[in-house]
C-alpha cells in the first residue's frame, strides 16, 4: 500500500475550515462535495490531492478557543 504524505495543512478559524493537501494546492482544478461537510480537491487527472473539512470544531469548542459566536 502506498504511503500518503501530507504536505500542507491550514485551519481557517473565521470559517471553521480545515484544509489538508497531499500535493501542491496550485494543481487543484476541480472540487467535489461528498455531502458530509467534506470537499475533495482534485487535479486535472481527477486524482484527489487534498480535502477541506467544513465546521471542524463544534460551536462550543470554537467559542472557547476564539471567544466569538458562530452559527451551528
Amino acid at each position: 500500500m502506498a504511503k500518503i504524505k501530507v504536505i500542507k495543512t491550514e485551519y481557517d478559524p473565521e470559517g471553521n475550515v480545515l484544509n489538508v493537501w497531499f500535493d501542491d494546492p496550485k494543481k487543484e482544478v476541480i472540487c467535489s462535495e461528498t455531502g458530509e461537510e467534506v470537499v475533495l480537491s482534485k487535479n486535472r487527472h481527477g486524482r484527489v490531492i487534498g480535502f477541506e473539512m467544513l465546521n471542524v470544531l463544534p460551536p462550543r469548542v470554537w467559542r472557547k478557543l476564539f471567544g466569538k459566536r458562530i452559527s451551528a
